[in-house]
């Protein structure tokens, strides 16, 4: 299978929503927007759980991911996060606290080459910011 494109820098590569029950919220989405489900593997503290991909009803598109606010996932601000692609996350972090902004959670490693972070703008408003492998 070939490998995914790297995401272009300044993209939305990926939008979660982190909540305390992501089964009710999954079901939800699944009815309201047409969304189909394809669990994902979690564990915390040994106990294992899925959290959802959820994908697009024709195409089976990944659109979304829906969490649980547990494990890895329990100091994620609640709500729906967009994480934007950057070219260098110690740099784009710089630049938001040179800038006001300041940092929430992270960074973090994404499997064995890619980081992530999540920032406070100045307005308060969160996001990720997610650096390639």
């Amino acid at each position: 299978m070939p490998e995914a494109p790297k995401p272009e820098v300044g993209s939305v590569g990926w939008v979660d929503l982190t909540v305390p029950d992501a089964a009710q919220v999954r079901d939800f989405y699944q009815a309201v927007a047409g969304w189909k489900v394809h669990e994902v593997g979690m564990s915390d503290a040994g106990e294992k759980y899925a959290d959802y991909a959820m994908l697009t009803g024709g195409s089976g598109k990944g659109v979304t991911g829906i969490c649980w606010r547990r494990g890895t996932n329990q100091d994620i601000p609640a709500g729906w996060m967009i994480y934007i692609t950057v070219e260098n996350l110690e740099a784009s972090i710089a630049k938001c606290l040179e800038l006001g902004g300041k940092v929430v959670l992270g960074p973090r490693n994404f499997g064995p080459d890619a980081k992530y972070v999540f920032i406070q703008d100045p307005s308060g408003a969160c996001c990720g910011l997610f650096q390639a492998g």
